[in-house]
């Protein structure tokens, strides 16, 4: 692992641009946020912490961007696709999971500002609803002293022991993610009013339309956000969100990109996604995407924690982000 100094000083010299100039000229970089908020926002206090961004490093991120490559919108990727102009050297493309409210608060504003564009992959059933995923509900009961992590493990069938705080959730979290929808709502209904914060988090029918005049295309993150992995019905999970989610769009067509919830997939998924309609599939493996002499349709995309990228005070550090970024693995994940 490079020092602290080695980072700072392989930055600043220049030679750390200088390698992913020539390493990765000919690659398309995929950067996968979540949610992007103000401290001053009272969403920020229930908010999980591992899935959000602070407002102003979303700018610093931004500029770093455009500092080290050409960030282009889907549009121009669905296009060097189908066979027409190439991405510029060091494409990037931006995009934002889930659909969250504060997308349009706060990243929308400061993509407008930098003019970037972006895709934002909304999960059908969220449209119009105020509550979030109740992940991140559980993590905002806990972040407002209203839930023991005891008390909910308590609830799940074999209960066993755990440690409290945000740790011992995630583990009790991962283990309500395997029970089928029904025992899961039967163990989080005592939990009900402590996994509401009484605001709003999910992104409204008129937003996604602000998105699309703002830059931001709509893509799909499935219908439920379940993992594709456990779907009961992945017909409506891939083909079924996109008739949805087509009529609360300007044009009314249904989109051709989506992401996989939770990243969770596998080969025979990703063809289904494919033979639904999606031109363009997205996942979490954590890869730069090879565009010589165009990209593939199953493409990686890099993810990082606001821990990631900033100092003990909790200042930008671009020497991270570039680490992070510039020597990540290429890899086609799929054969055209």
């Amino acid at each position: 692992m490079l020092s602290d100094l080695a980072r700072k000083v392989l930055y600043g010299s220049g030679l750390l641009g200088l390698y992913h100039r020539l390493r990765n000229r000919r690659t398309l970089t995929v950067i996968m946020f979540h949610r992007v908020l103000d401290p001053s926002d009272p969403r920020w206090a229930s908010c999980d912490p591992d899935y959000t961004l602070e407002a102003g490093l979303l700018e610093r991120c931004l500029a770093f961007f455009r500092r080290h490559y050409h960030v282009v919108s889907v549009d121009a990727v669905l296009a060097a696709r189908r066979g027409g102009p190439a991405l510029p050297p060091r494409a990037l493309l931006i995009t934002f999971d889930d659909g969250w409210s504060d997308n349009v608060d706060f990243a929308l504003p400061r993509l407008r500002e930098a003019r970037m564009p972006g895709l934002l992959f909304v999960v059908a059933d969220v449209i119009g609803r105020r509550l979030a995923f109740f992940q991140e509900r559980l993590v905002g009961a806990l972040r407002l002293g209203k839930l023991r992590v005891a008390d909910l493990a308590a609830a799940l069938p074999a209960a066993e022991p755990v440690a409290e705080g945000i740790g011992g959730l995630r583990r009790t979290i991962a283990r309500l993610e395997a029970l089928d929808e029904e025992t899961r709502e039967r163990a989080l209904a005592p939990f009900a009013a402590a996994m509401d914060d009484g605001l709003r988090h999910m992104v409204q029918e008129g937003e996604l339309r602000t998105l699309e005049s703002g830059g931001i295309a709509i893509g799909l993150h499935g219908k439920t956000h379940t993992p594709m992995t456990r779907a009961r019905d992945l017909d409506a999970e891939l083909g079924g969100a996109r008739a949805e989610v087509a009529p609360h769009l300007a044009d009314g067509r249904a989109p051709t990109t989506m992401s996989f919830p939770h990243g969770r997939y596998d080969a025979a998924i990703a063809a289904r996604a494919r033979e639904a309609g999606y031109e363009l599939v997205f996942t979490s493996d954590p890869v730069l995407n090879p565009a010589n002499p165009q990209p593939g349709w199953l493409l990686g995309r890099v993810g990082f924690e606001q821990s990631g990228i900033v100092d003990a005070r909790g200042a930008f550090r671009a020497d991270r982000l570039a680490l992070l970024l510039f020597r990540a693995r290429h890899a086609r994940l799929a054969v055209d």
